[in-house]
């Protein structure tokens, strides 16, 4: 019969982000600022990107094969 895992396992990846939260409780605040530089745009950024998505050329399969 195989044994479970305990329920007050705790990983070390578990332990050290909770070591972090409570080192630093700003942390989740300072991760949805990152998250809106990087990946949260306006719509006027989504708009550019349409617009360069739509004169993209496509590219062949294979991009090494001689002509």
């Amino acid at each position: 019969m195989p044994f479970l895992p305990s329920r007050l396992y705790q990983s070390d990846y578990d332990r050290f982000l909770q070591q972090m939260k409570e080192h630093d409780p700003n942390l989740p605040e300072k991760q949805r600022e990152a998250r809106a530089i990087w990946w949260d745009k306006d719509p006027s950024d989504l708009e550019l990107r349409r617009q360069m998505d739509a004169g993209r050329v496509p590219q062949r399969a294979y991009v090494y094969q001689t002509e």
